[in-house]
C-alpha cells in the first residue's frame, strides 16, 4: 500500500489513482530566464524519484513538467542582454537540459511550453467570465474574482481575512477587489503578444499551468507537485481557476518538496547565498549532488554546505566501493521478497521515504563488502537504480575526472607503477615519497593482495 502526504488534507493518505494502474502527475517546472539553481535541483530530483518509484511499482505514469517561456522576468532579462525573448528561452532550456542530465533526471513524458497553449488558456478564461468568476477590466486586463470562488484558501489554509491583516496588498483601480489576480495582461509596446477576445496581450502566470495540465492530463487528475513556495499563491490560484472553470475537483493529491537552506538560512539572491546547479557541478559530480538530495526526505528542509556535500561524496563512494571489482550477473528484476528489498519498498511506499531507503543501501553494501555475494551486489545496484544511483562503472565514479590542475588517470597510473618499481627495488624512501605525492594530489591508494587500486578523495 503506497501512502503519500497530501498537502490539501494535511495528512498521509493511501494513493488511489483515478484509473487503476495509471498515474497522471503534473509538476510546475522552470521559468526559463536564467540558469537553474540548487533549489530547483531539489524539486526536480524529488519528483524524478517519485516518478521512478511509481514506474518501479508497475504504474503506467504520465509525467508532465511544464516550461514557462513567457513571463515578466524573461522579457526583462532578454532586454537587458539585448537579445530576443525567443533566443533567451532556447538558450536557457538547453542549459536546463544539460543540468538535469548531469543530475541523472529522466525526461518527463511531456514538457509543454506555455506559448504552445495560449488557445487553451483563453478557453479557460472565457469559461470563467461566463461563470461570473472573472471579468475584463477597463485597462484591457482580465482578472479572476477571488471572492466568487468559495473554496479559495483550502490548499494553503489561508483566509482572505488573514491575508488582509497580515500582508501588504497593492491597490489597483482596475481590480474590483484587491485580492483578484490577473489572468490576461493587456499588450505593452515591444512585448510578445497574442490576439484574444479581450484585445492583444499575454497570459498571466497562474493560468498557464491550468491550461497545460488540462490539455495533457484532463480536467481532473491524480497528482500535482512543486516546490513548497508555490503552494500559495500559485497552486491556490490554479485550483480557483480550474475548479471555477470546470465545476469539479481539479487534483486529488497535492505534493510539495521542502526548501534548500544554505548554512541554515533559506537560499535567496537578496542574501547572496545563491548557487546555480552549474556552480555546484564545477566542484562536485552530478551524482554526488543527486545523492545529497535523495538521502533526505523530499518534504524536509535540506541544509546545503560544502561540508555536507563532501559527506555525501564519501557516502556514495562507500556504495560504489562495495561494487568495485565484481563481475555482476545481468539483472533479472528485483525480488521484492528479499528482506533488503522488502524494507526498501516499505520505506518508499511510506511517502517516498528515501532516507530510510538509502539506509537499506548502506546495510546491503556492508554485507556485500563482507561476503562478496554477487546476487546481493546485483540487488544493491538495482535498488540504487530505482533512486537513479549506482548505474555507472564503479571505476568511472571512483577515479572520476581530475580537478582543474589535478593529476590525470594516466599520470596516476604512471606514479603507481613507479612506486611499485621502487618497492620492488626496496627503495622505501622513494615509495613513500610517491605515495605522499599522490595523497597531496587527492589520490587514495588501497593496497591489497599484491595489487594497488586507487580513487579520488
Amino acid at each position: 500500500m503506497l501512502k503519500l502526504y497530501n498537502t490539501l488534507t494535511r495528512q498521509k493518505e493511501e494513493f488511489k489513482p483515478l484509473v487503476p494502474g495509471q498515474v497522471k502527475m503534473y509538476v510546475c517546472g522552470m521559468t526559463v530566464y536564467d540558469l537553474c539553481h540548487i533549489g530547483h535541483a531539489r524539486m526536480l530530483t524529488a519528483f524524478d524519484v517519485i516518478y521512478r518509484w511509481f514506474a518501479a511499482s508497475n504504474y503506467d505514469v504520465t509525467y508532465v513538467r511544464n516550461i514557462t517561456d513567457i513571463d515578466d522576468k524573461i522579457i526583462k532579462r532578454s532586454a537587458e542582454r539585448g537579445i530576443t525573448a525567443d533566443a533567451l528561452v532556447e538558450e536557457t532550456i538547453a542549459d536546463m537540459h544539460a543540468d538535469t542530465e548531469a543530475l541523472g533526471l529522466l525526461r518527463p513524458t511531456f514538457e509543454p511550453r506555455a506559448t504552445q497553449h495560449i488557445g487553451g488558456m483563453q478557453d479557460i478564461i472565457s469559461k470563467l467570465i461566463h461563470r461570473g468568476k472573472a471579468y475584463p477590466a477597463p485597462n484591457g486586463d482580465v482578472y479572476y474574482a477571488v471572492r466568487e470562488f468559495d473554496g479559495y484558501g483550502k490548499l494553503s489554509g489561508k483566509t482572505l481575512e488573514s491575508l488582509r491583516a497580515g500582508e501588504r496588498i497593492d491597490v489597483d483601480p482596475n481590480k474590483r477587489d484587491p485580492f483578484d489576480f490577473v489572468l490576461w495582461k493587456a499588450a505593452k509596446p515591444g512585448e510578445p503578444q497574442w490576439q484574444s477576445p479581450w484585445g492583444a496581450g499575454r497570459p498571466g502566470w497562474h493560468i498557464e499551468c491550468s491550461a497545460m495540465s488540462c490539455h495533457h492530463l484532463g480536467e481532473h487528475f491524480d497528482i500535482h507537485g512543486g516546490g513548497e513556495d508555490l503552494q500559495f499563491p500559485h497552486h491556490e490560484n490554479e485550483i480557483a481557476q480550474s475548479e471555477g472553470a470546470h465545476g469539479h475537483q481539479y487534483v486529488n493529491y497535492w505534493m510539495h518538496n521542502g526548501f534548500i537552506n544554505v548554512d541554515g538560512t533559506k537560499m535567496s539572491k537578496s542574501l547572496g547565498n545563491f548557487f546555480t546547479i552549474r556552480d555546484v557541478l564545477g566542484h562536485f559530480d552530478g551524482e554526488v549532488i543527486r545523492f545529497f538530495i535523495v538521502r533526505s526526505h523530499y518534504r524536509s528542509p535540506v541544509n546545503f554546505t560544502d561540508g555536507i556535500l563532501n559527506d555525501a561524496k564519501q557516502g556514495l563512494t562507500r556504495l560504489y566501493t562495495a561494487l568495485r571489482g565484481l563481475d555482476l550477473p545481468a539483472s533479472s528484476g528485483i525480488d521484492w521478497a528479499n528482506p533488503y528489498a522488502a524494507r526498501f519498498k516499505a520505506a518508499m511506499d511510506d511517502d517516498f521515504g528515501t532516507s530510510e531507503a538509502v539506509s537499506v543501501l548502506f546495510e546491503l553494501a556492508g554485507e556485500v563488502n563482507k561476503s562478496k555475494d554477487l546476487a546481493l551486489a546485483r540487488l544493491l545496484k538495482d535498488l540504487g537504480g530505482v533512486l537513479g544511483l549506482l548505474q555507472r562503472d564503479p571505476e568511472a565514479f571512483l577515479q572520476g575526472d581530475s580537478a582543474e590542475g589535478g593529476l590525470s588517470a594516466e599520470q596516476v597510473e604512471a606514479l603507481i607503477q613507479a612506486r611499485k618499481d621502487a618497492r620492488a627495488a626496496k627503495n622505501w624512501a622513494e615509495s613513500d615519497r610517491i605515495r605522499d605525492e599522490l595523497t597531496a594530489a587527492g589520490i587514495v591508494l588501497e593496497d591489497s593482495a599484491g595489487a594497488t587500486t586507487w580513487r579520488r578523495a
